[in-house]
C-alpha cells in the first residue's frame, strides 16, 4: 500500500488527486491537505469581480466530494517538511497545523510515500507597502472573496459617478516590480471597461493600465508573434489595438513600490519616481514561495535542498546570462533532485529563469514580469506527475516516463473582454510553446505560428463561458470527467 500526500487543492493539487484516485486501486491512500475548504475555479474570479457571477457559481466544498470519491482531506496548513523522518521514525512526513474546527491550532505529523507539493504561490501583498485588498481603494481578484470585495468597491464607484456626474480614474495592472499574472489584470480591465459602457458612464471614467511589462502583451512570456486571421502580428500590436479601440491608457515598465489612499507610487525604467492618482485600483501582487522550512532526520535545516523560493525540481538553475538560457533549462518531470518521491507541479515549482528579458531601472531596480505557470500548465503538469507516481507504484520503482516541459508545451488563454450572451467578447490566444524556443523557431520569435494565434469576438466569450461550466463539471468529478482535457 502506498500513501500519496498532496499539499494544496487548487488546479494542480485537485487535478492530481482526481487522476490518482481514478487510476489507483483503493488499497492506496490519496490524502489532500489544504487550508482552504473550497475548490475555486480561479479563471472565473474575473466575472465575480464585475458582479456578473456570484462566488457560489465558481466554488464548491471539497470535503463532501472527497469523502464520496474516497480521497482523504485535512483542512490544515503546512508548517515544515521532513523528507527523511526524524529520530523517532524514518518515515518521511510533513508537519501540518489544523486551521478549522475543534482541532484548530493542533499540529500533526502526516506521513507519506509520495509527496506532491502543489501549494501554489503566496499572495505577497506585503511586499508592496500599502497594497492590501480592500484598503487604500485597492482591490484584488486573486481569490473569490477578494473578487467579491472588488465588485463592492467598483459598484460603489459606479453609483457615485452616476449620482454625482463627477469624473473618476481607474487603475488596473501589476502592483509590484516583478509581479506576474498580467493576463488576469488584462482580462479584468477589459471587463471593467465594458461594464462602464453598459452603465452609461464610460465617458466619465479614465481607465489606465499600469504594468511592469516592457511592451504591451508581454504577459511574462516575452510577448509573441501570432497569426491573426490572414495576417501575422505581434501580441503588443494586438493589445495596443484593443486598448486604443476602448480608450484605455497605459503606463509600461512601472515598478509599483507603495500605495496610499487613492495614490500609487512607482519607478520606471528611466529611474524616474512617479505617482498616479485613482479612485479604484486592482493591482496584482507579487507571487512568492510560502517560506517553508525543511529538516533532515537529525533536525538540521535542509531548506536549500527543497526550496529556492518555490520548490526545486529537475530544472537547470545554473546562473548564466539571459542570452544563454534555453528551453532545455525547464523541468520535465517536476521531481525534486534530492528526494525522488517529492514532486512540485504548477506554480509550486521554482522556474529556472525569467521568460521575459530581465530589465533594471537606471537605479538598479528589477522591473520585469516573473514567469507565469497558472491555468493550463498547472493542470498538465499535475496530471503527468500523477501518472508518474501511478507508474512508480505499479512498477515498484520510480518511473518518470511521462514528461512535459513548458518549452514543448502549448497553452490556450481565453480572456473575457465583456460579459453578455449577444454583446460579450473574448480574446482567444493559443501559444506554442509557452517558453519560446528561439533555436527551433528562429524566424518567428520562438513560437510555431501554426499553433500560436489570436482572435477577438463573441465566439471567444461563448468559449470562455463554456469552459467555465466544463471545468466546474470536471472538478466535481462528474461522469466521464477525465475526457475533458487539462
Amino acid at each position: 500500500m502506498a500513501k500519496i500526500l498532496i499539499l494544496g487543492a487548487g488546479i494542480a493539487g485537485h487535478t492530481a488527486a482526481a487522476h490518482l484516485r481514478r487510476k489507483l486501486s483503493k488499497e492506496h491512500e490519496v490524502l489532500v491537505v489544504s487550508p482552504n475548504r473550497n475548490y475555486q475555479w480561479v479563471p472565473s474570479n474575473i466575472w465575480v469581480g464585475i458582479g456578473r457571477m456570484k462566488s457560489e457559481e465558481i466554488i464548491f466544498p471539497l470535503e463532501p466530494l472527497y469523502k464520496k470519491k474516497d480521497i482523504g482531506f485535512k483542512q490544515a496548513k503546512v508548517i515544515s517538511f521532513h523528507p527523511e523522518g526524524d529520530s523517532t521514525e524514518n518515515k518521511p512526513y510533513v508537519l501540518v497545523e489544523y486551521v478549522f474546527g475543534e482541532k484548530t491550532g493542533i499540529q500533526e505529523k502526516v506521513n507519506y510515500d509520495f509527496l506532491i507539493n502543489s501549494t501554489g504561490p503566496k499572495l505577497a501583498f506585503e511586499l508592496t507597502e500599502g497594497l492590501k485588498p480592500g484598503s487604500n481603494k485597492t482591490y484584488s481578484v486573486c481569490t473569490y472573496d477578494h473578487a467579491e470585495h472588488a465588485w463592492e468597491g467598483l459598484h460603489a464607484l459606479i453609483k457615485q459617478v452616476k449620482s454625482t456626474g463627477k469624473k473618476a480614474k481607474i487603475l488596473i495592472g501589476t502592483g509590484h516590480p516583478k509581479a506576474t499574472c498580467q493576463g488576469a489584470a488584462f482580462e479584468y480591465i477589459l471587463n471593467v471597461e465594458k461594464e462602464l459602457v453598459k452603465y452609461g458612464i464610460r465617458d466619465k471614467i479614465e481607465i489606465t493600465w499600469i504594468s511592469n511589462e516592457y511592451t504591451l502583451g508581454d504577459f511574462g512570456m516575452d510577448g509573441m508573434l501570432l497569426s491573426y486571421g490572414d495576417n501575422v502580428m505581434k501580441s503588443s500590436e494586438m493589445v495596443e489595438m484593443v486598448f486604443t479601440d476602448r480608450g484605455i491608457k497605459w503606463i509600461l515598465g512601472a515598478g509599483v513600490s507603495k500605495v496610499e489612499d487613492g495614490l500609487v507610487y512607482y519607478e520606471n525604467l528611466e529611474g524616474e519616481y512617479k505617482t498616479e492618482v485613482f479612485d479604484f485600483a486592482m493591482l496584482i501582487p507579487s507571487f512568492s514561495g510560502h517560506g517553508f522550512k525543511a529538516f533532515d532526520k537529525d533536525e538540521n535545516d535542509i531548506t536549500g535542498k527543497l526550496f529556492k523560493g518555490f520548490m526545486i525540481v529537475d530544472a537547470d538553475y545554473t546562473a548564466k546570462p539571459y542570452e544563454e538560457w534555453t528551453v532545455q533549462d525547464w523541468p520535465e518531470t517536476y521531481q525534486n533532485p534530492s528526494y525522488a518521491n517529492i514532486f512540485a507541479p504548477g506554480i509550486a515549482f521554482a522556474p529556472p529563469h525569467s521568460i521575459s528579458k530581465p530589465r533594471k531601472s537606471k537605479n538598479g531596480t528589477d522591473i520585469f514580469p516573473s514567469p507565469p505557470r497558472t491555468g493550463m500548465p498547472s493542470g498538465i503538469t499535475a496530471k503527468l506527475v500523477a501518472d508518474n507516481i501511478i507508474d512508480s507504484i505499479n512498477n515498484g520503482a520510480i518511473s518518470l516516463s511521462h514528461k512535459g516541459s513548458m518549452g514543448n508545451m502549448g497553452a490556450a488563454c481565453i480572456a473575457s473582454a465583456g460579459y453578455g450572451f449577444t454583446e460579450g467578447s473574448g480574446i482567444s490566444i493559443t501559444t506554442f510553446p509557452i517558453v519560446p524556443d528561439y533555436k527551433r523557431y528562429e524566424k518567428t520569435q520562438g513560437r510555431d505560428l501554426k499553433k500560436t494565434f489570436g482572435d477577438i469576438g463573441l465566439a471567444g466569450h461563448w468559449l470562455k463561458l463554456t469552459l467555465h461550466y466544463a471545468f466546474i463539471y470536471k472538478a466535481k468529478m462528474k461522469p466521464f470527467w477525465w475526457l475533458i482535457p487539462e
